[in-house]
């Protein structure tokens, strides 16, 4: 779909966020609590900043606990056993922009409203929350955080006279953008997928229990089997009464394409198609179009390992480990700030030398976004021996801006927002450049439709955050 609104924010509208959420609903109180935990653990790589946890009680109450850190460092086992048994547990883990990175953000975002305290968690952006926020600030609400998940929580509230249902339908119906949800209302475990499912969501069961988290793995780790993906404008509403499905509104989806470049863990499935699977076809086509005489063919863990395996099972290019990966070091593209993502690179990884001497190197990688980590990683190589590094990219250049869930948020960011193809490869010091063309990242993820405004600037939703006034009665 052709866009023709794409507005640079000229404030700051809300944090950006790529984020990682579950929930579960059980029949019979249990310690749900750590079964999320679990869940959360499995979905680190979505979020690495903060994490938290939110649990119904009787009388329609909520406890919970979510703080800055990993997972672990966040639910201690001292922690984890301070949280009640209880019947419907939603979990959250979270990175954000620059000058937003603080407690206060952590979710789940808990709130009490006109149907008793409720808890919500979030994963996307909402591209009119300026619009939203500046409207409820006039109706006399109050914010304690900059995220746009809090706006979310104020908007179904103030429509839910009702009910908490009828007032998050309608606030559905309000917000543009990408959006997974997963709510403690009512007594219900309340999942959501945004009208074009650009940003996944799976729903699952481990015996009678219901579970939803953005990523099969998540399932994977508490033994639940994945049943189905929720449908892009879908509510389901999950309680003693059952499962109810609700399809707000409905567009043709379009699930973000760099979820099977680099967002997602390679062991999960989404809309039905293999991440891993997806990124050794990306491998396999890259030996086909670009053939390169080189002695060996290595993969920057974690998520291009898999293409530079399928790479090696095309060409016959022994694949080895030139990289070492430290495991206790975040991922860089998702660290809050510049200088955080250079030091990360710096401690993140380190050359086999042995593997590497005196060899001609075809090095893979899922994609170059500011370029930093790619220049340090060939500077490494060089530095180890390397006679020579050949860079393809499992994917297109990044040329423009994500206001859809991705921390991308200015075309002065990426690299090949102002550069070309050579100057980028001069630029990082590699021997060749070459990326992955579209067509075919489209096709090795299963055909599409996706959003790719990233790529070429086509996104999943008309990006208009100055589309005129957001009104309420």
């Amino acid at each position: 779909m052709e866009n023709k609104y794409i507005i640079i924010p000229e404030r700051d509208l809300g944090v950006h966020e790529e984020c990682g959420i579950i929930g579960i609903y059980s029949k019979e109180e249990k310690s749900l609590a750590r079964d999320t935990y679990l869940g959360l653990f499995a979905l680190q790589h979505r979020g690495q900043e903060s994490a938290g946890i939110a649990l119904s009680m009787p009388g329609r109450r909520i406890s919970y606990y979510k703080n800055m850190g990993l997972v672990h460092e966040v639910f201690t086992e001292e922690n984890l056993q301070l949280l009640p048994d209880s019947k419907i547990a939603i979990g959250h883990t979270r990175y954000s922009t620059t000058g937003s990175s603080n407690a206060i953000n952590a979710q789940p975002v808990v709130f009490f409203g006109k149907h008793g305290r409720s808890a919500l968690a979030h994963n996307g952006n909402i591209v009119n929350t300026g619009e939203i926020k500046e409207t409820l600030l006039k109706k006399g609400h109050m914010f304690q955080s900059s995220t746009d998940s809090e706006v979310i929580a104020t908007l179904i509230n103030y429509l839910s006279d009702i009910s908490m249902e009828e007032g998050i339908i309608q606030a559905c119906k309000m917000l543009n953008g990408a959006f997974s949800l997963v709510i403690i209302a009512e007594d219900k475990l309340i999942a959501i997928r945004d009208k074009h499912g650009i940003r996944p969501l799976i729903l699952g069961k481990r015996g009678e229990d219901i579970v939803i988290a953005s990523e099969s793995c998540a399932l994977d780790s508490i033994d639940a089997t994945p049943i189905r993906d929720l449908e892009p404008g879908e509510i389901l509403s999950i309680g003693a009464d059952g499962m109810k499905s609700i399809l707000y509104e409905k567009e043709q989806k379009k699930l973000c394409v760099f979820e099977y470049v680099y967002l997602a863990r390679s062991d999960s499935v989404m809309d039905g198609t293999s991440v891993y699977e997806s990124r050794l076809n990306c491998g396999k086509k890259l030996a086909e179009l670009y053939k390169i005489d080189a002695d060996i063919v290595a993969g920057v863990p974690d998520s291009a390992i898999v293409s530079a395996r399928g790479y090696s099972m095309v060409s016959g290019i022994p694949q080895i480990d030139a990289l070492s990966k430290n495991r206790y070091v975040g991922r860089t593209f998702i660290q809050p700030d510049q200088l955080q993502r250079e030091n990360s690179v710096k401690i993140k990884l380190n050359a086999f030398k042995r593997n590497i001497d005196g060899k001609r190197l075809i090095l893979i990688d899922d994609s170059i976004v500011r370029g930093t980590t790619s220049k340090k990683i060939i500077s490494l190589l060089r530095a180890s021996g390397a006679k020579e590094v050949h860079m393809l990219l499992a994917s297109p250049m990044v040329k423009f801006p994500c206001y859809l869930g991705v921390d991308m948020d200015t075309k002065e960011q990426l690299i090949a927002g102002y550069k070309t193809k050579d100057e980028i490869c001069k630029t990082i010091g590699a021997d060749s450049l070459n990326y992955f063309p579209l067509e075919e990242l489209v096709k090795s993820a299963g055909g599409g439709p996706f959003c790719t405004g990233c790529f070429d600037g086509n996104y999943g939703v008309p990006i208009n955050t100055r589309a005129g006034k957001f009104e309420l009665e």
